[in-house]
């Protein structure tokens, strides 16, 4: 079976609540996060774009590809089906801006263990063995079979519908890269490791 082609999408349209501040534009690599995560994804997927609300479209050049939610549903999956009803026929490499050890050869393990006769590839930590939805390759039947479970009232967690699904989980070379930094606590431990390993 051919791969379908494969586009990016940053998740960068959440309330950042927690943070209390927008997630996608703090700077953990000299440029917001946001941009570093589509600067990463440009390398390696056809076509790239920013998932976002209908307020941040002033934040954006009109030269930057955009997809603004649809606020359909509630969550992630949101940005998913938004980027899935503006391109069906394309797998979707999602990735959530709160990733800030997330690399470049990270994303090409994903890739290369790409199994797309599953619904979705996902990253999973060690420990947990459950799919990271928001870092994870989308098959078109997967976000199609999503929005029926939706519609059929099964809640709005993306992960339990991988997890009850046909998945295939990848195990990242380093745990770390899946480390989601939420609040001012995690902000302050990824700077940490990022300053580790620049001092390697």
């Amino acid at each position: 079976m051919n791969k379908t082609e494969l586009y990016g999408l940053v998740l960068a349209g959440g309330k950042s609540t927690r943070m209390g501040t927008d997630k996608g534009a703090i700077t953990y690599h000299n440029i917001p996060q946001r941009e570093y995560l589509y600067n990463l994804l440009a390398q390696v997927c056809s076509k790239t774009y920013y998932s976002i609300r209908e307020d941040q479209k002033k934040e954006f050049s009109n030269t930057t590809n955009v997809i603004v939610d649809e606020n359909k549903f509630k969550g992630p999956y949101n940005g998913l089906l938004s980027a899935y009803n503006t391109n069906s026929n394309v797998a979707w490499l999602i990735v959530a801006c709160d990733l800030p050890l997330l690399d470049l050869t990270a994303l090409q393990q994903l890739i290369k263990e790409r199994d797309n006769t599953k619904l979705a590839t996902a990253f999973a930590t060690k420990e947990s063995k459950l799919p990271e939805p928001l870092c994870a390759i989308w098959e078109p039947e997967a976000l199609q079979k999503s929005e029926a479970y939706l519609n059929a009232g099964n809640g709005s967690c993306p992960r339990k519908f991988l997890i009850n699904s046909d998945c295939k989980l990848v195990y990242p070379e380093q745990d770390k890269v899946l480390l989601n930094a939420n609040s001012k606590e995690e902000y302050d431990v990824a700077l940490q490791k990022i300053e580790e390993q620049l001092a390697k």
